[in-house]
C-alpha cells in the first residue's frame, strides 16, 4: 500500500516511529499535560463566563453532559467543581480579570505551539509578542468554536423537539439527529486540530480542514477517552493508590494522553509533507517554489 510518492505503509510507520523517538514525543506530552492542566482551568472559567451573556439555553448542561461522556467520573466530577466553586465566588470576569484569565488559559496552546517547531525540526522566529498573540487567539477561537459547536447540536435538539411534537417520533428521527449531534462535535474536533497544527508551528504552509495527522487525532482521541474512561470506571482504581489525589492524576493521565495524540498527529503531516515532491524538507520553514525542485525526503542515517 502506497502513502505518497512511492513510500509504503511498512516505510511510512517504521519512518513515525523514527521520528516519534526523535523528537522525543512522549517527553513533550508530559510537558504539554502540565502546562495544560495548569491552563485548561482558566480556559473553562472563561468559557462557562461567557454563557450568562448568550441567548442559548441549557448551554452550560449541554458542554458538562459531554465532559461526562469522555473523561472518567472522577476528573469529571473535579474538572465541574472546580470551575464551579471558582466562578461562583468571582460571580463574573471584570475586564482585567478577563484579561488575565485568558492569558493563563493560553499557556497551554503556548507550550502546544513550541513543541510543534519540535515536530517540524524548526527553531521559534516569531518575536514573543506575535507567538503569544498567537497562542491568545488560538484560545479564543477554541472558546468560539466549542460555543458554536454546542449552539448547533442545542439547535439540533430543539429542531428534533418541534419535529417530534408535530410530525411524532420515530426511529428515523432519533437515528438522524443523534448523528447530526455527533457530526457537529467531530467537524468542531477537526477544525480545532487543523487550526492548531496551521497556526502553531513557525512553518509556512496551507490551511487543511482535513488532514491525515488531523484525522488520526480525531479518531485516536475518541478512542483513546472513551477507552480510558471505561478502564478507571471498572478496574483502575486511583482513589486507592493516591487517595483524594486521584482524581487529578486521572486528569492529568487523560490529558497526557490527549497531548501524544496531538504530537503524534502533527508527527505525520510533517512527514507525508516531506515525503511530498513538492513539499518542504525537514529543518526547512517556507514552501519550496515552484519548479525550484528538491532532493525528496532524506532519511534519518540510523533508519
Amino acid at each position: 500500500m502506497e502513502i505518497v510518492n512511492g513510500v509504503t505503509l511498512r516505510q511510512f510507520t517504521r519512518d513515525l516511529r523514527a521520528e516519534i523517538r526523535e523528537d522525543r514525543v512522549t517527553n513533550g506530552a508530559a510537558a504539554l499535560a502540565y502546562y495544560l492542566v495548569l491552563s485548561i482551568f482558566p480556559a473553562a472559567i472563561f468559557l462557562l463566563s461567557t454563557l450568562p451573556y448568550l441567548p442559548i439555553p441549557n448551554l452550560y448542561q449541554a458542554i458538562m453532559d459531554l465532559l461526562h461522556q469522555a473523561l472518567p467520573t472522577e476528573a469529571a466530577d473535579l474538572f465541574e467543581g472546580v470551575v464551579q466553586d471558582v466562578t461562583q465566588k468571582r460571580g463574573g470576569l471584570l475586564s482585567f480579570g478577563l484579561i488575565l484569565t485568558i492569558w493563563a488559559a493560553s499557556n497551554g496552546l503556548f507550550a502546544v505551539m513550541q513543541q510543534l517547531n519540535v515536530t517540524y525540526d524548526v527553531k521559534e522566529g516569531r518575536p514573543f509578542w506575535k507567538v503569544r498573540g498567537t497562542a491568545v487567539m488560538l484560545t479564543v477561537m477554541f472558546v468560539l468554536l466549542v460555543l458554536g459547536g454546542f449552539g448547533l447540536v442545542i439547535f439540533g435538539g430543539v429542531l428534533q423537539q418541534w419535529i417530534a411534537d408535530n410530525l411524532g417520533w420515530s426511529r428515523p428521527l432519533l437515528g438522524a439527529f443523534a448523528a447530526f449531534r455527533w457530526v457537529v462535535i467531530l467537524g468542531m474536533l477537526l477544525l480545532g486540530f487543523a487550526l492548531t497544527y496551521y497556526f502553531g508551528p513557525d512553518v509556512e504552509q496551507e490551511f487543511r480542514f482535513i488532514s491525515p495527522g488531523s484525522v488520526f487525532a480525531v479518531i485516536t482521541l475518541g478512542v483513546v477517552s472513551f477507552a480510558f474512561r471505561y478502564y478507571v470506571a471498572n478496574f483502575g482504581n486511583y482513589t486507592a493508590t493516591y487517595g483524594t489525589l486521584g482524581a487529578v492524576v486521572i486528569l492529568l493521565f487523560w490529558l497526557y494522553l490527549a497531548g501524544l495524540v496531538t504530537l503524534v498527529g502533527s508527527e505525520i503531516n510533517a512527514l507525508i509533507e516531506h515525503y511530498h515532491p513538492e513539499g518542504k524538507e525537514k529543518g526547512e520553514k517556507e514552501q519550496p517554489e515552484v519548479g525550484r525542485g528538491r532532493r525528496g525526503w532524506l532519511p534519518h542515517p540510523s533508519r
